[in-house]
């Protein structure tokens, strides 16, 4: 097994690590909710509807026009 010679700095690894979140950003963050279809981040409740995983897991208030 290989062992590194030298510590990486931190200035290094953190321009790594940014250059893997920028590629990783090319994709789209964004889905369909399951439940109402309004557009939500992954792996977090959906803010129009409350819901995570088709469990209501928080009430959202809803505007009154």
């Amino acid at each position: 097994m290989a062992l590194q010679k030298r510590r990486l700095g931190r200035s290094r690894t953190r321009s790594r690590r940014s250059q893997w979140m920028r590629r990783a950003g090319e994709a789209p963050l964004v889905g369909a909710c399951a439940s109402c279809g309004e557009p939500k981040v992954p792996h977090r409740v959906c803010m129009s509807c409350g819901q995570y995983k088709g469990q209501s897991v928080m009430e959202v208030k809803k505007d009154e026009e």
